[in-house]
């Protein structure tokens, strides 16, 4: 890999954390804006949506996604560590030439 796309790479997660975040202040300035213009309806959309939320079995998907987790935890750990494994090999490769 050339430094270019190495510094690319590595800018990735903070432009993506950056528009994450930007994203998070727009929804929120919105929906601000949008409770001060209608609070009743606002209210009224709050106390549907708790009474959905209370409902549903959220424990028990929390619970299976949790699992899921687990389960697909061990499986990303050895690509992960394959990975590594395989770039400090062509490092060593390039630096031995």
């Amino acid at each position: 890999m050339d430094h270019s796309s190495v510094e690319v790479v590595a800018e990735f997660p903070e432009r993506g954390v950056h528009w994450v975040k930007d994203q998070v202040e727009t929804v929120l300035s919105e929906t601000e804006d949008y409770v001060r213009e209608k609070p009743t309806e606002s209210l009224l959309c709050a106390l549907a949506v708790g009474y959905i939320l209370n409902r549903l079995p959220i424990g028990r998907i929390l619970g299976g996604l949790f699992r899921l987790l687990v389960v697909a935890l061990r499986p990303a750990i050895l690509i992960y560590g394959a990975t590594k494994l395989y770039q400090s090999v062509q490092e060593e490769e390039s630096s031995s030439r």
